[in-house]
């Protein structure tokens, strides 16, 4: 497997270009039952429409995506993507976690590390996601990467086969809580 190009490094994880070899455990990741609970998702997504996604988005530019590496031994941990709209310049925040690597605060990293891309590098004014309210640990990830509570969608996702609000949050640059890894690498 070759090595992850790493991007922006962080504290403990780095932004790096996601990998066509990783494409299998990329998919693992987003068909995992907690995923799609996450997600609020009812049916898993085949691999050819994640093979043929590929490359459509690997060449849109309004849609960066980012493999999320542990810098203790270069393993992927998870992936992050940004679906920019360049009219308004602001972006939807996406993540997932690999199963065994929830709960050890990757979260919050990777959320700040893409934030600070987001601000810093793309020059976006603001980005917002949304997460279904009984996921607790990503509502709290989110807020300690510098997200805000901005709205709330009722009974727009299902945890666990019941209706849930989806709480929308959004950051912009002054919400960013640094430091930056982007800036640090200007001095």
């Amino acid at each position: 497997m070759s090595e992850p190009h790493l991007l922006l490094t962080g504290q403990t994880l780095a932004l790096a270009m996601p990998r066509r070899e990783m494409l299998r455990a990329y998919h693992a990741w987003e068909n995992d039952p907690g995923t799609l609970l996450g997600y609020g998702n009812q049916v898993p997504q085949s691999w050819e429409t994640r093979e043929a996604g590929w490359e459509r988005q690997r060449g849109n530019m309004n849609y960066p995506q980012f493999e999320v590496v542990r810098l203790q031994d270069s393993e992927p941990v998870g992936m992050t993507t940004l679906e920019i709209n360049r009219f308004v310049h602001t972006a939807e925040f996406v993540m997932v976690l690999a199963p065994n690597e929830r709960g050890k605060g990757h979260a919050t990293e990777a959320a700040r590390l893409t934030l600070d891309w987001a601000f810093h590098l793309a020059a976006l004014r603001m980005v917002w996601l949304k997460v279904l309210e009984p996921n607790a640990a990503g509502v709290a990830a989110y807020e300690k990467a510098g997200f805000r509570h901005a709205g709330r969608l009722r009974q727009a996702g299902f945890w666990q086969g019941t209706p849930v609000d989806e709480l929308m949050m959004d950051a912009i640059p002054d919400d960013f809580p640094g430091p930056s890894a982007v800036l640090s690498t200007q001095n």
